[in-house]
């Protein structure tokens, strides 16, 4: 399979599945439990009908928004996601270039395979940096350090991850990083040589954000034990309203699901708010980002921007987010599956996928810019 032949999400996922070992293929794509909020996460999409208006003049289209003070070129941005360069050994370094070709929003996690400052090197666009809770309270404030530093414009603080979710794939074969198979994930690896090539010949494995606190030398540090031994379940609002204080500038708070939780983050300084469920990797039968949007966005979306992410496959599943009064919306698998397909040719042609597909839909909306996307246009199955 060639890029070439790739014109969809399924179409990449399915070139990044003949490329990668069936741990790491398993990794990006398999979620916590039995992955029902996986699966739920673009099936919410499917209960919303678009209505069309005609005859309303759209020869020019500006889908440009403004998000935490940053304008992106189009409503969807690359969300942070850990480990890229074990995907393909080119990482956040062709998600940069791609998302800073393509004017949107990309972000750099504390799982990072590259570092903020380098990110930063490769595209002055704009960029958040996401980051977890540590336990470490010294490794929270050197992160926010370094990416004011760095020159980084808004943080991105994961909440919904204060231990890791129950993902049964990379149980099953031993994923960790460094490498700790079982004898399946070693067989998976042996079949797919090209990819082991890749990543002997070149530049060693790293964690820059972390590895002044995290030794990788000594044992396996599985994604789970990340979770549950390096993050402080204790997180609480007052930890996080410090937080927004000291950086003093664009905050977003990423997996917040509630309407109270939305309200919390604006009575404490936030600017923005994600609604997601981690890719339905944490908790197994939450509902979707899509289903929460309406309630979120009335109760709180003329005082914060308001995102989300999730199961986001089709530019059509954009329009949908952005008539319910999303202000943009999240990329996660959509640029991982053809980062691992194709390195920085890859995440290109899937945001120009995205970007046609945007523009396409407005057009046969009837809709000039995306401030003319309103609930008049869906209507919703029972």
């Amino acid at each position: 399979m060639r890029l070439t032949d790739c014109y969809n999400f399924h179409d990449f996922r399915r070139m990044a599945k003949q490329r990668l070992p069936g741990p790491i293929f398993d990794y990006i794509d398999g979620a916590a439990d039995d992955e029902v909020t996986y699966r739920r996460n673009t099936a919410a999409f499917e209960n919303c009908d678009l209505v069309p208006d005609v005859l309303r003049g759209v020869a020019d289209v500006d889908m440009s928004v403004t998000v935490m003070g940053q304008k992106l070129k189009m409503p969807v941005y690359c969300s942070p996601t850990a480990l890229q360069r074990l995907f393909h050994h080119q990482g956040e370094r062709a998600v940069a270039a791609a998302a800073g070709k393509h004017g949107t929003m990309f972000g750099v996690s504390s799982l990072g395979t590259i570092s903020l400052e380098e990110a930063r090197q490769i595209s002055d666009g704009p960029q958040v940096y996401q980051f977890y809770f540590h336990k470490d309270r010294g490794l929270n404030r050197e992160m926010m350090a370094r990416a004011k530093t760095a020159g980084v414009q808004a943080m991105m603080l994961t909440v919904d991850s204060i231990t890791g979710g129950n993902r049964e794939r990379d149980k099953r074969t031993g994923f960790a990083i460094p490498f700790k198979l079982n004898l399946a994930g070693m067989t998976q690896f042996a079949i797919k040589p090209s990819w082991a090539i890749d990543w002997l010949t070149h530049e060693r494995f790293r964690l820059p954000q972390l590895e002044n606190h995290v030794k990788m030398d000594g044992g396996a540090l599985s994604i789970s034990r990340y979770f549950t031994e390096m993050l402080d379940p204790s997180m609480s609002w007052n930890d996080v309203a410090e937080m927004v204080q000291a950086w003093g500038g664009q905050f977003c708070l990423k997996g917040i699901m509630s309407v109270e939780d939305a309200k919390r983050a604006v009575e404490i300084g936030c600017t923005g708010i994600v609604l997601s469920n981690h890719g339905g990797r944490q908790l197994d039968g939450s509902r979707s980002a899509f289903d929460q949007l309406a309630e979120i966005v009335d109760a709180v979306g003329d005082r914060i921007d308001v995102m989300m992410d999730g199961g986001v496959q089709r530019g059509t599943h954009v329009l949908k987010a952005l008539s319910l009064g999303a202000k943009a919306v999240g990329l996660g698998r959509y640029y991982l599956f053809p980062l691992a397909a194709a390195g920085q040719p890859g995440v290109e042609r899937a945001l120009e996928t995205m970007r046609t597909e945007i523009e396409r839909g407005m057009k046969l909306m009837g809709c000039t810019s995306v401030s003319q996307l309103t609930r008049r246009n869906l209507r919703f199955r029972s």
